[in-house]
């Protein structure tokens, strides 16, 4: 009660109602197919459930799974009888079902006992009467007419008046006549009986009504037997017998065998008889007396005449004769030279060898003819060897390169005299074939791969040797010669790996494995040998970071708003594996406010999102530039680069023109000199150009120079203009001239703000090479543009461009 009522409170705790659950039920046996047993109501809300039936035990399919149905916001759960079921409370009065009950995550299981109750009033047909192969009832034809064959025996047929009949056809030929059955279940032998019947089934189908409607079937099968045949008659028996004269008294010489019922034996002739006698019931005819043939010569040869009947009725007999004759006996067996052979041959012997002759007499009968047949005893039914008459040969070839094909051959040679009784010698034969060892070893050459990281004691596989030889397989591995950093285990033939590879320096290394094979031949120092190449290939495994020239780089740079600059590229690769060209680059430090970014191995400064202000004085970033090489090699390996970078904030700027006459203010101004300088070599045909570049530049400044010289007399020749401005002007022009000499700047100062402003106080200068080449830059501060005469200033290096500041 305990349980039930925690198993109560767990499913009222599940779903949100339960209504009527039985723990208990009781139902008739009487209780058929489809019935009904129970019925529950639950109550689930927003979920679907469902209502199982987890087992029965015992184990039966009397049952059907439950059904749930809802009706009205109730779900209705019923359990039924399924269409298999026969209840029967003798059998098994109770079942204990257990059931499920899922509502959403909750799921609550409980049994449902099923009590089986006795119904005095349900009978039903059972047993090997109701079964399909039916009762079988076996009679003799010779059964009386009207002879109660069976009787069925069913609960409640005398208690219900049950009616019993049979339902099948009963017609003749098939019918001697019809069988009948009265309401005690009697069955009864037709009027005519069943004569001549014999060895015919007759298939009774039988319906038994119990009343209401309730009846049932079942299966009657008569089988009629033949009657004993009355005749007698001796079993077939041999007419000679021939026994020995050491048969002592009592000794059985034969049994005879007659055909009848209850019969008896006895001997006829001749009467009396002083040495055989028979047994009355067996039949089993025995001496009496010892048969000496040499004290009595008339016991060689005794005729007996048998007679057989049934004890019930003697006049029904039959008679036998025989003749029983007595044989000398033999006493002695053969002797054969030599008594035992046992002799050692290798297994290579050729088909014919002869082993040995055997010589063998019969004391008995000197000069006789003795039979000789060899018999093997281990291995069974061999042939390898044979018997010629009196000579043992070798017959087939001795094969010992199978587990235990010949290594030892043990056989007997019996020898026969002939005599009676049959006196036999057994020489004992034991051959044993030593094994030689014929094949040499081999294996198959084989392939490894391994990975150049492997450690110390890798296992990189097995090298199988073969050998035809018994035992078979039976080798020694040795590596001849090779590197020593692999080694092959001596007995299993496993590679192991001694020391560290590098792919690098090698990738293949060849083996030759020499295979010696042992104890295969009777001499234990004589072996053969075989070789074979083994393979092992090295797998690449990446364990080399990429190196980066240089690994600091120091670079200076104007920044122009809305441009973007190409700072430098990052120059990395793999020292030890050339072949690694793909690489990964990204910053991982110094990028502040992101105006760097990677373009492949390109590091760019962005200047074109707007933002705020940079100072006017130049900002230095420190970058940390990460190259990890990339492809399906792995582990990734990584290193970083370090690019620090100046950066110089480049303001809006104007160009002075001819016809501004403004002076230049005293006001002193630093001039910016970059000088370019080029770290490679270049190419020959580089050479040439160059060349010719300086040729025309020297040209180029010989005229300016000219025009320099030119512009001097002109301001002395002209006092009245001030001094500066003559200055500005020769500057002006002889900016003029070097813009005009170089194309490719003007393009780009074509991109710099053109307005001009007549009050600017003073200029900067800015120099910048035409040729796009990977230079390293220079600033130098030679201080005051004033301060610089016009000599001094003819002396800067030529292909320079300026750019005013302002």
């Amino acid at each position: 009660m305990a349980l039930l009522r925690i198993l109560a409170l767990l499913l009222a705790l599940t779903v949100s109602e339960l209504h009527c659950l039985p723990w208990f039920i009781n139902v008739s046996e009487s209780q058929g197919p489809g019935t009904i047993l129970q019925s529950f109501s639950f109550n689930c809300t927003s979920h679907m459930p469902t209502l199982q039936l987890v087992h029965v035990q015992p184990p039966t399919t009397f049952f059907n799974p439950p059904s749930l149905t809802r009706w009205q916001g109730i779900y209705v759960g019923t359990v039924t009888l399924s269409s298999s079921a026969r209840l029967d409370a003798l059998s098994v009065n109770h079942y204990k079902l257990q059931l499920r009950f899922t509502c959403g995550n909750h799921v609550m299981e409980g049994p449902l006992s099923v009590n089986v109750r006795r119904d005095p009033g349900h009978s039903a047909c059972a047993g090997r009467f109701a079964s399909p192969a039916g009762e079988i009832i076996q009679v003799l034809e010779t059964v009386t007419p009207g002879a109660r064959l069976y009787t069925l025996l069913l609960p409640g047929l005398e208690v219900q008046r049950a009616q019993i009949n049979i339902i099948s056809a009963q017609d003749p030929p098939y019918f001697p006549g019809p069988f009948s059955i009265n309401g005690q279940g009697w069955l009864l032998v037709p009027s005519q009986g069943l004569k001549g019947q014999a060895e015919k089934v007759f298939q009774l189908q039988i319906l038994v009504t119990f009343g209401q409607n309730r009846s049932c079937l079942g299966m009657l099968k008569v089988k009629v037997l033949p009657v004993p045949s009355s005749l007698i008659s001796f079993l077939k028996q041999a007419s000679n017998i021939t026994i020995l004269e050491d048969l002592p008294p009592g000794g059985k010489v034969v049994q005879v065998r007659a055909r009848g019922f209850d019969v008896r034996y006895e001997i006829l002739s001749p009467v009396p008889c002083p040495l055989f006698s028979i047994g009355r019931a067996d039949g089993v005819i025995r001496t009496t007396a010892p048969l000496e043939l040499a004290q009595a010569p008339g016991a060689a040869v005794t005729r007996l005449r048998v007679k057989a009947h049934e004890r019930l009725r003697p006049w029904a007999s039959v008679e036998l004769e025989l003749t029983v004759n007595v044989r000398s006996v033999n006493r002695w067996p053969p002797r054969c030279l030599p008594a035992m052979l046992v002799t050692q041959i290798p297994e290579t012997t050729p088909v014919g060898t002869v082993l040995n002759t055997f010589t063998c007499a019969d004391p008995d009968s000197p000069g006789s003819i003795l039979d000789y047949q060899l018999q093997f005893h281990s291995p069974p039914g061999s042939a390898s060897l044979c018997l010629r008459d009196r000579v043992l040969e070798v017959n087939a070839t001795l094969d010992c390169d199978a587990r235990g094909a010949c290594f030892q051959h043990a056989a007997s040679i019996l020898v026969l005299d002939g005599g009676q009784p049959l006196m036999t010698t057994e020489v004992p034969v034991l051959v044993m074939v030593t094994p030689v060892n014929e094949f040499s070893p081999a294996c198959v050459p084989h392939k490894f791969r391994i990975r150049e990281d492997a450690g110390p004691h890798t296992l990189l596989g097995s090298v199988v040797g073969m050998d035809k030889d018994y035992p078979h397989n039976n080798i020694e591995y040795y590596i001849s010669g090779g590197p020593t950093i692999f080694s092959v285990d001596r007995l299993s033939g496993e590679v192991h790996l001694l020391g560290s590879l590098d792919y690098e320096l090698q990738t293949l290394y060849r083996l030759n494995v020499l295979l010696i094979d042992h104890g295969q031949d009777q001499d234990p120092t004589h072996h053969r040998s075989g070789s074979c190449t083994i393979t092992i290939e090295v797998e690449d495994v990446n364990d080399h970071a990429p190196e980066c020239q240089p690994p600091f780089q120091e670079l200076t740079i104007y920044a122009l708003l809305g441009h973007s600059v190409e700072v430098t590229k990052v120059s990395c690769w793999v020292p030890q594996e050339p072949q690694r060209l793909a690489f990964s680059y990204s910053i991982v430090g110094g990028n502040s406010q992101n105006r760097f970014s990677l373009q492949g191995a390109t590091l760019v400064y962005n200047n074109i999102l707007l933002g705020p202000l940079w100072p006017e004085q130049f900002y230095t970033y420190e970058l940390l530039i990460r190259v990890a090489d990339a492809g399906p090699s792995i582990p990734h390996l990584s290193t970083t680069a370090t690019v620090s970078v100046h950066l110089i904030p480049w303001s809006a700027s104007t160009v002075a023109t001819r016809t501004h006459r403004s002076t230049v203010p005293s006001v002193m101004t630093p001039l910016l000199v970059t000088d370019t300088e080029a770290f490679w070599q270049p190419e020959p045909w580089f050479v040439v150009v160059l060349t010719v570049t300086s040729a025309l530049f020297v040209l180029a400044l010989g005229w300016l120079l000219l025009r320099l010289f030119q512009g001097l007399v002109q301001m002395h020749q002209t006092p009245s203009k001030p001094t500066q401005a003559l200055l500005l002007n020769g500057i002006q022009g002889t900016e003029e001239s070097i813009q005009g000499f170089m194309e490719a700047p003007r393009m780009e100062m074509s991109q710099a703000p053109s307005s001009v402003d007549l009050s600017l106080q003073h200029f900067d200068g800015r120099a910048q090479d035409s040729r796009e080449s990977p230079f390293s830059q220079t600033t130098l501060h030679l201080g005051p543009l004033s301060l610089l005469t016009p000599s001094q200033r003819l002396l800067l290096p030529p292909g320079i461009h300026y750019l005013l500041f302002p």
